[in-house]
C-alpha cells in the first residue's frame, strides 16, 4: 500500500467490553453528573471508581443489551464464579511477586528474551540490555558486559604477529581519540565468503574496539586508505573490511542467541544491580562468557506469560476539524489486559474524564481534570506492566498525541512509558522495502517493551479492499462494528453519563478488537518464530526488511565455518537479468480437468540441487589455476556463470537451505500430533517462518541495491528454473500422448514461474488426479535431488483468462471441491465498488459452480438493465479512498469532492485521514470525472441523478470483457454491454443544480400525473377527474409507507444490533458499510412517501 494510503486513526469508534477487574483506590467524594469545563476546573480532582456491588456484579442503570450479553460475555469471565475470597488475586494488576526464598547465589536466572538493545553502564561501559520474563511472569533486565566489537581486514603479505602491536599503535594515532578506542589487533586465518577461494584460509588482521561506536570510524579509516601502515596494502584506492555488522546483532550472532528465545545466567554467575536503570522486578549484570542461550526448539519453543495491552483512547475534537492535542482533550482510553496463554483478559477499564455510568464487568475511572486521568494511567501503565503494547494504527495516532497532549497540559513524567529511565518520543520516520514501498511513519521508543501495531502489521502481510478497523474485522473476524465519525464525540461527551458510557463502550470495543484479531491471524506466535528462525530482535520484524533477517542466518552460519562476509559498497546497478518464465496461455473455458503441476520451493531446490552459493561462485582463470574438471569439479549454468560442485565445496545458501527445510519438516510432524492450541499455533507460525526465509534467500543476492548482491547467483536459479518449466512441458507432452496409449494427447495450457497446467483430455475428476500424480513422479525423476515436482490440485472447470489471471473450482479430492481460487480478478480493489465484485463473484459462480454460460450472460444483462434504469441499491455504486494529504498534483475525485463538502458544512465535511465516500453522478457534456463525484447522502436527499453510464464503461467493462472473452469471443463478449437492455434508461429529477434553481415545482396528481395547476386541486392530491378513486389510491400510498416503514425498521434494527443496543439511537456512519447507505435511501424512501400521505389530507372529505 502507499505512503499516503495510510488511514488516519479515528478518534472514536465502537467498544465491545472485558470481564470485570475491580482495583480498590482510594475513595473519593460523589460523582456530579453536571458536565465541567475542562479549563476551569479546581486544582483538586476526584478520582473515582465503581466498585463491585458484593456480589460480583457492578451495578448499572443501563438494560443488559444483547451487546453486553454477547459480545462482552466473549471477554468476560463467569462473574457469577468469582469468589469473594479470592477476587483481589483474580483482579490484581501487578505482576507476581518474586520468590521470597530468591537469591543470585543459588538460584539460575531463567527468561525469555522478548527485546535487546545497546546500552551502557557504570559510568559508559557499553552493554546489551536483555529485556524479558520468568516463567512465574517476572520481568527481568539482564545487562551482559565484556563483550567487544570487531570488523577483519586481509592482511598484507609481509604483515605478522609481531606486528599486530605496533598497527595498534598506530591506528589509535591516526584516530586521535581523547581515550583509547582500540582493544586489541590480532592476526587470526578465515575465508572470504565470496567466491571460491580453493578451500583454503589466510591471514586476516582482526581489529577490536572498546567501544562499539569507534568501529564505524576505524571501518571509514581503514576503507579510505588513511590506516595503511607503511604502505603495505599496494592500492591506492579504498581497501575492503569484512564483517559490516550492527553490534547488537554481532552480540547475538556470537553468543548463539535468537529473538525472542531463552537465555539463562548460571547460579553465580551474575549480581544484582544496586543502582536499578528501570523498573523491572530482577535486574541484573554478567560477562557474556557466562551467558547460556537455549536453541528455540522442543521444551524452549514455549512462551512465557507476556502480558497484553491493548489501548485505544477517543478525543473530543472542535466541529469539523481532525483532533488536534494542543487543542482537543483526551476524553477517554480504554485498556484490555492479557497474559499469553489465557483467553480472557485479567484486566479491563476505562479511564474517563466527567462522570460515566457504569459498565456490566468494566471498571469505569473517572476524573475531574484531564492532567489526572492522563497521569493515573501512565501510572496505570507502570503498574500492569505490559510486555507488548498492541492496538489499532497506535503508531501514527495514539501514542503520538498522547505525547503531544500531555506535553501541552505539562503533566510531569507522563512520557516514561519505558521499563527504563529513558522518556518515550515520537519520531517521524520512514520505512522503505521491496515488499511495502515507500513508507513515512512515526515511532515512539517503548525501551523493554514491544509494539504491536496492527493496522502496520495487517497492511505488510494482507492485500485488501480497505484498511479501516471496521473492514479488517469484518474481513478476519465476520462482523461489522458501529463506526461514529470523530465529529460526534464532542456531543456524545458533553451530554450525560449514559451519553458517554455509550462512547466509554466504543472506546473498549475498539481496544478489544486488536486483541481479537492478534489471536485470530496467530501474531504473536507467527512474528516470535519468524524472529527465532532469522535470528534478530522482535521490533526487527515490524521496523526493517528482508534484507536484515537473511544476514543474520549468514553471519551465523559464516561464523561456525570461519567464513568473513565483505563490507560491499551499494552501488545503483543498471544490470539486469531475465527473470521466470510463463507459457503463453491458451486462453479459453475448460469444462475438462485441468491438473496443475508445482515445484516444491523452486528456487531454494534449484540453489541446493545445483550449489548456488557466493562460497562456492568460480571465475574462468581459477578454474585453470586448481586444474578443475567441468562437470566433475563444477557447473556451467544455462546463462554462462560457473560454479564449482559439491565435490570441491558444499554452498553456504545450500546448508542454510536445507536446515531451514529439514527444521520446517519436522515442525510439520510435531504440529500434526500436538493438541494444546498454543503450542499448535507456536509450531504453525514456526513452519510458515521457516518457509517464508528460505523463499527470501534467493530475493536477496538479485537485490543489486542491497548489502551483498549476487547477479550470477540470481540470474543462474531462474535460467535453471526456465529451463525446467520447459522441460516439464516437453516430457509432459511426449509422453502422455494416444501414441502411447493414452486416451488423449496431453497439452500444456498454460506455466507460471513454478508451476504448469496440464489438461490430459479426460473429463474423469479421479483419472486426471491419477495422471496428474503419476506426470508428477515421473518428471521428478528427470530433475536432481532435492528438486520435486509435486501434484497438488486439479482445477474443474478452469477458466484461463490471460497471464497471471485465471479462476476455477479448486480440488484435492474427487468428492468435493475446497474453494473457488481466483488470480488477478478485479474483486477487491479498492478503486472499484461494490457492484464490480458482486457481478464478478456471481458470474464466476455461475460460470465454474453451476457451469451455466448462458445464465449468466442473462444475469449479466439483466444487472447492466437495472443499473441503467437506476434500479441498483446505491450503496453498490459508493466508491471509497482515503484523503491522505493536504495537496495532490492532479485533481482527483475524492479531493473535489471534499473541498466542496467543506464549503456546504465544514462541521461534516471529511477530514485529513477520513475515508471519502463518493458516487459518479451526471455532469455537463465534457466535464471532467474529479468535477463529477458526489456525497451518496446528498445524491439520495436531493436525487442528484447517478451517471450509470460511468458505471458501465468505467467499472463494469472491461472486468467483464476479460471473463466472457475467452468463453464467447471478442465480438459476442463486447454485445453484453449493448444491445436491446441497454436501451431503458431511467434518470432522477433532480431538486437541486443546474436549471432547477429556477424551476417552480407543481404538484401532479397522485392518479394520473396531470399538473394541478387549479387553486383547490393544488393543495390536494388528486385532481378533479381522478377525484372517484382517492379511497383507492390513498390505500395504495398508505400500503407503501408501511411497507417503507417495515424496511426501514428493519435496517435501523440491524444497525442497532451492530452497535449492540437495542435502546440507544443509532448514529453509526461507516462509509464501508452497505446497510448504512440502505438505511439513509429508505429513510430518505419513508420521508418522501410520508409527504405523499400529507397531501390527502386536504381530501378527507371525500374520501369519508
Amino acid at each position: 500500500m502507499a505512503p499516503s494510503a495510510l488511514p488516519q486513526k479515528r478518534a472514536f469508534g465502537e467498544a465491545s467490553s472485558a470481564r470485570s477487574n475491580i482495583h480498590n483506590l482510594p475513595a473519593a467524594s460523589s460523582d456530579s453528573a453536571k458536565k465541567r469545563r475542562l479549563d476551569d476546573v479546581p486544582p483538586s480532582s476526584r478520582f473515582r471508581t465503581f466498585k463491585n456491588d458484593g456480589k460480583g456484579r457492578i451495578p448499572s442503570t443501563q438494560p443488559k443489551s444483547a451487546f453486553e450479553s454477547e459480545v462482552l460475555e466473549r471477554m468476560s469471565q463467569d462473574i457469577s464464579d468469582l469468589k469473594q475470597n479470592n477476587s483481589e488475586k483474580d483482579q490484581a494488576w501487578e505482576r507476581p511477586p518474586l520468590p521470597a526464598t530468591y537469591n543470585p547465589a543459588t538460584d539460575s536466572l531463567c527468561f525469555q528474551s522478548i527485546e535487546a538493545e545497546e546500552g551502557f553502564l557504570h559510568g559508559g561501559q557499553a552493554t546489551i540490555k536483555l529485556f524479558g520474563v520468568t516463567e512465574n511472569g517476572n520481568s527481568v533486565l539482564l545487562h551482559v558486559k565484556d563483550f567487544k566489537h570487531y570488523l577483519y581486514v586481509q592482511a598484507p603479505v609481509s604483515f605478522g604477529p609481531d606486528d599486530c602491536p605496533k598497527y595498534r599503535a598506530f591506528l589509535e594515532t591516526q584516530l586521535a581519540m581523547p581515550t583509547p578506542a582500540i582493544h586489541s589487533v590480532t592476526l587470526t586465518m578465515r575465508e572470504n565468503m565470496y567466491g571460491f577461494q580453493g578451500n583454503t584460509q589466510n591471514p586476516y588482521i582482526k581489529v577490536t574496539v572498546n567501544d562499539p561506536k569507534f568501529l564505524p570510524r576505524v571501518r571509514r579509516l581503514i576503507e579510505t586508505n588513511k590506516a595503511n601502515w607503511k604502505g603495505m596494502w599496494k592500492s591506492d584506492g579504498s581497501i575492503m573490511t569484512f564483517d559490516d555488522i550492527q553490534y547488537l546483532l554481532r552480540f547475538m550472532v556470537d553468543c548463539s542467541i535468537a529473538g525472542m528465545s531463552w537465555v539463562e545466567a548460571p547460579a553465580g554467575s551474575y549480581q544484582l544491580v544496586n543502582d536499578k536503570h528501570s523498573n523491572c522486578q530482577i535486574e541484573a549484570e554478567m560477562s557474556y562468557r557466562d551467558l547460556i542461550a537455549h536453541k528455540p526448539v522442543g521444551e524452549w519453543s514455549k512462551m512465557a506469560p507476556l502480558r497484553i495491552l491493548s489501548f485505544d483512547i477517543e478525543c473530543a475534537g472542535r466541529k469539523g476539524i481532525f483532533p488536534e492535542p494542543q487543542h482537543d482533550s483526551v476524553i477517554q482510553i480504554a485498556n484490555i489486559v492479557t497474559k499469553y496463554g489465557e483467553k480472557k483478559p485479567f484486566v479491563r477499564n476505562v479511564f474517563c474524564l466527567d462522570t460515566t455510568s457504569p459498565i456490566v464487568a468494566t471498571q469505569i475511572l473517572s476524573f475531574d481534570r484531564e492532567e489526572d486521568m492522563l497521569r493515573e494511567w501512565r501510572n496505570f501503565l507502570e503498574q500492569v506492566d505490559p510486555d507488548i503494547i498492541i492496538g489499532y494504527n497506535i503508531a501514527n495516532f495514539d501514542f503520538p498525541y498522547l505525547l503531544d497532549r500531555a506535553k501541552h497540559l505539562k503533566v510531569k513524567d507522563f512520557d516514561f512509558w519505558s521499563r527504563t529511565r529513558v522518556r518515550s518520543v515520537a519520531k517521524e520516520t520512514n520505512f522503505s522495502s521491496k515488499q511495502m514501498g515507500n513508507r513515512d511513519t512515526k515511532a515512539t521508543n517503548t525501551n523493554g517493551r514491544l509494539q504491536l501495531d496492527m493496522l502496520q502489521l495487517v497492511q505488510r502481510d494482507y492485500q485488501l479492499r480497505s484498511y479501516t478497523l471496521n473492514s479488517v474485522c469484518s474481513h478476519f473476524l465476520g462482523e461489522q462494528k458501529e463506526d461514529v465519525h470523530h465529529s460526534m464525540i464532542t456531543e456524545l461527551f458533553e451530554g450525560t453519563p449514559e451519553s458517554r458510557r455509550r462512547l466509554a463502550l466504543y472506546c473498549l470495543k475498539d481496544a478489544y478488537l486488536p486483541q481479537r484479531l492478534m489471536d485470530k491471524l496467530s501474531c504473536l506466535e507467527n512474528y516470535t518464530e519468524m524472529a527465532r528462525v532469522t535470528g534478530v530482535p522482535f521490533n526487527f520484524l515490524l521496523a526493517r526488511g528482508q534484507q536484515v533477517k537473511f544476514l543474520s542466518q549468514l553471519f551465523r552460519k559464516a561464523l561456525e565455518q570461519k567464513l568473513v562476509i565483505p563490507n560491499l559498497r551499494p552501488e545503483s546497478s543498471e544490470e539486469q537479468y531475465e527473470g521466470a518464465t510463463v507459457i503463453e496461455p491458451t486462453r479459453g473455458y475448460y469444462d475438462v480437468p485441468i491438473a496443475t503441476l508445482d515445484f516444491a520451493s523452486l528456487y531454494p531446490s534449484i540453489m541446493q540441487a545445483h550449489n548456488l552459493c557466493y562460497t562456492t561462485l568460480i571465475k574462468k582463470r581459477d578454474i585453470e589455476r586448481w586444474d578443475l574438471k567441468k562437470d566433475e569439479d563444477y557447473i556451467v549454468t544455462p546463462n554462462g556463470d560457473m560454479f564449482v560442485t559439491t565435490k570441491q565445496r558444499k554452498g553456504l545458501l545450500a546448508q542454510i537451505l536445507e536446515e531451514l527445510l529439514s527444521a520446517r519438516k519436522q515442525a510439520k510432524r510435531e504440529l500434526a500430533v500436538e493438541k494444546d492450541p498454543f503450542k499448535k499455533a507456536v509450531l504453525n507460525g514456526r513452519q510458515l517462518a521457516l518457509k517464508v526465509s528460505a523463499n527470501s534467500v534467493y530475493g536477496l543476492t538479485g537485490a543489486t541495491n542491497g548489502k551483498l548482491p549476487c547477479l550470477e547467483i540470481a540470474s543462474s536459479v531462474t535460467s535453471f528454473g526456465r529451463q525446467m518449466i520447459e522441460r516439464t512441458k516437453k516430457e509432459v507432452e511426449e509422453r502422455y500422448t494416444i501414441a502411447n496409449g493414452y486416451s488423449h494427447d496431453a497439452q500444456v495450457i498454460y506455466g507460471d514461474t513454478d508451476s504448469v497446467m496440464v489438461k490430459f483430455g479426460t473429463k474423469d475428476l479421479a483419472e486426471a488426479m491419477k495422471l496428474g500424480q503419476d506426470a508428477s513422479e515421473y518428471v521428478s525423476g528427470k530433475f536432481i535431488k532435492p528438486i520435486k515436482l509435486e501434484f497438488e490440485k486439479v482445477y474443474f472447470p478452469y477458466l484461463l483468462i490471460n497471464k497471471k489471471r485465471y479462476a476455477g473450482l479448486y480440488w484435492t479430492k474427487p468428492e468435493k471441491y475446497d474453494k473457488m481460487d481466483t488470480k488477478g480478478i478485479e474483486t477487491v480493489r479498492r478503486d472499484n465498488c461494490l457492484l464490480v465484485q458482486t457481478v464478478i463473484e456471481k458470474v464466476l459462480r455461475m460460470i465454474l459452480i453451476d457451469q451455466d454460460v448462458p445464465g449468466a450472460q442473462a444475469y449479466v444483462k439483466d444487472t447492466i438493465a437495472d443499473l441503467l434504469q437506476n434500479k441498483i441499491d446505491m450503496s453498490k455504486l459508493v466508491i471509497t479512498k482515503a484523503l491522505t494529504k493536504e495537496n495532490y498534483d492532479a485533481k482527483q475525485a475524492h479531493v473535489e469532492l471534499a473541498q466542496r463538502m467543506k464549503k456546504r458544512d465544514a462541521g461534516s465535511a471529511p477530514g485529513l485521514g477520513d475515508r471519502v465516500a463518493y458516487v459518479m453522478v451526471k455532469g455537463a457534456t465534457g466535464s471532467k470525472n474529479f468535477e463529477r463525484s458526489e456525497d451518496p447522502i446528498y445524491v439520495l436527499e436531493h436525487n442528484v441523478p447517478i451517471d450509470t453510464k460511468y458505471y458501465l464503461d468505467n467499472q463494469l467493462a472491461k472486468p467483464l470483457g476479460r471473463i466472457f472473452e475467452p468463453i464467447l469471443g471478442e465480438t459476442k463478449a463486447k454485445s453484453l454491454l449493448h444491445g436491446d437492455h441497454t436501451r431503458v434508461v431511467s434518470v432522477a429529477a433532480p431538486t437541486v443544480g443546474g436549471l432547477m434553481k429556477f424551476a417552480k415545482k407543481t404538484q401532479t396528481c397522485m392518479g394520473c400525473k396531470k399538473p394541478l395547476t387549479g387553486k383547490e386541486e393544488s393543495q390536494g392530491a388528486v385532481c378533479a377527474d381522478d377525484a372517484p378513486r382517492v379511497g383507492e389510491l390513498y390505500k395504495k400510498t398508505l400500503d407503501r409507507v408501511s411497507d417503507l416503514e417495515v424496511r426501514f425498521g428493519r435496517l435501523w434494527t440491524q444497525c442497532q444490533r451492530c452497535q449492540g443496543s437495542m435502546h440507544c439511537e443509532v448514529i453509526c456512519s461507516s462509509k464501508d458499510c452497505p446497510i448504512f447507505y440502505m438505511r439513509m435511501k429508505a429513510k430518505k424512501d419513508l420521508e418522501d412517501a410520508n409527504k405523499e400521505l400529507q397531501r390527502f389530507d386536504f381530501d378527507a372529505a371525500a374520501m369519508w
